[in-house]
């Protein structure tokens, strides 16, 4: 190890509780993303946050709940806010003590370097290595862009954080950190495969069908993916690409099948590049180490223009509603915040300028609520408060379980057939009625007899 880097890192080693004295009233405190919450430095900041006055905490996908917020119930002294609701934000939001920050997430990066005023990163890393430098594992996002722009950088050791390649962007030298700390090593959030529904497998079918030779993946979270990520280990499909926002487990049975290899790319050749993951052990071990993976900010990853280079992008995306218009709502249920917008508007728009390339948003026809009544989650048009992730002019393909539609070009009569025809059987006569009494046809349509 370099002497030098050796002794940065003992004149900048202390507690915790002394490196957030750093912390000024005031600041905008950034807290890593993802599975790399920095819980030993969260503590010690809630001793001290009395001390303090307008503190706005933020992050992408808080996975645990920071108890410098639990400290200070009444707000009076931070207010917590996240560019991409969990599970933990969505709860915390619902009690009013989270607020969601609407972001395309490749402008997050630029957003921050214009706007962000940034006043401390509290950031997880790695291990130094022996030229000085911490690994940002699993997560770099806008964690690289917040080291790049804070005021003061305090780190916090975790030894099971992976080495993740770049790319660029993925780690930070000693010389540029103020304060290191170490944590108590937990293990990373482990994310188990969701458990996917027959439906779910009924819509693997169509996005199957779609896919070819060569093509450049993006999945997102859920069973959905899943299903998709066996089928095409199981497949006969070859040298698939995978550029994605995010990596999971799924993502190592592609590749130990020998389906992802990149030979096809035309950028990042060889490469499965993404801006963070999240799963469990076989992901982590996956990755640590591995040059076939490379971490990116997410400015790079999800740049509409950088994914329209790769040809036969297959984006695959899930949506929690979509009107006879067809916008499409993938973040709220009216005006509760479930989601975010993450990454499916850039991937949604670059897969379309892809040669080839295909963006689906796929969605079960129905939903069932708490007391056992079923809904479609194909509406005549969205309530009040329910938020557009997908404007009508961006969608391409959308995917049920009842089949797949290609929208563009299509003129509003005909997206509003095309969604009845996507929707359940059920329902498809209240939603002909509600497009009649909308104006959506005029004449000589499938619907004039109902």
């Amino acid at each position: 190890m370099s002497t030098k880097a050796q002794q940065l890192l003992q004149q900048k080693m202390t507690t915790a509780e002394e490196a957030v004295k750093l912390v000024r009233s005031g600041d905008y405190v950034f807290y890593s993303e993802f599975a790399m919450y920095p819980a030993g430095l969260d503590a010690a900041l809630a001793e001290r946050i009395h001390e303090l006055s307008d503190i706005k905490l933020y992050s992408v996908s808080y996975t645990q709940t920071p108890k410098v917020i639990m400290a200070d119930l009444e707000q009076r002294h931070i207010m917590m806010n996240d560019w991409h609701c969990g599970v933990v934000s969505r709860r915390m939001c619902d009690q009013g003590l989270c607020h969601y920050s609407p972001v395309t997430y490749h402008q997050g990066p630029r957003i921050i370097k214009k706007y962000g005023n940034i006043g401390v990163a509290m950031v997880v890393v790695g291990p130094m290595d022996e030229k000085g430098y911490f690994n940002l594992g699993p997560v770099n996002s806008v964690t690289s862009t917040h080291i790049e722009t804070a005021r003061n950088i305090i780190l916090e050791i975790n030894a099971n954080t992976p080495v993740c390649l770049g790319g660029n962007g993925e780690s930070i030298h000693i010389s540029q950190v103020d304060y290191v700390v170490q944590g108590d090593n937990a293990p990373l959030l482990q994310l188990p495969p969701a458990v996917p529904t027959d439906i779910d497998y009924k819509i693997a079918d169509y996005v199957m069908a779609e896919m070819s030779d060569g093509a450049c993946l993006q999945l997102g979270i859920g069973g959905l993916p899943n299903v998709i990520g066996d089928r095409i280990a199981d497949s006969d499909l070859k040298e698939l690409g995978f550029h994605s926002e995010m990596m999971m487990d799924s993502c190592v049975d592609m590749y130990e099948a020998g389906k992802i290899t990149g030979t096809r790319k035309n950028i990042d050749r060889g490469k499965m590049v993404t801006t963070f993951a999240l799963g469990t052990n076989k992901l982590y071990e996956f990755m640590d180490n591995n040059p076939v993976c490379a971490m990116y900010p997410v400015s790079y990853t999800n740049d509409p223009r950088i994914i329209a280079l790769n040809d036969r992008v297959m984006a695959i995306n899930s949506a929690m509603e979509i009107d006879l218009f067809t916008q499409v709502a993938s973040e709220t249920n009216g005006p509760r915040q479930i989601s975010g917008t993450g990454g499916q508007l850039d991937f949604i728009f670059g897969a379309f300028n892809s040669h080839g390339g295909k963006g689906l948003i796929c969605l079960p026809s129905t939903y069932t609520d708490k007391e056992g009544n079923v809904h479609s989650r194909i509406v005549p048009g969205l309530s009040m408060g329910t938020i557009v992730t997908v404007p009508r002019s961006i969608v391409q393909y959308v995917v049920t379980e009842y089949g797949i539609a290609q929208l563009k070009g299509m003129p509003t009569w005909m997206r509003a057939e095309a969604m009845i025809e996507l929707a359940h059987p059920d329902f498809r006569d209240s939603l002909i009625k509600a497009g009649h009494e909308m104006k959506l046809w005029t004449r000589n349509n499938k619907f004039d007899n109902i």
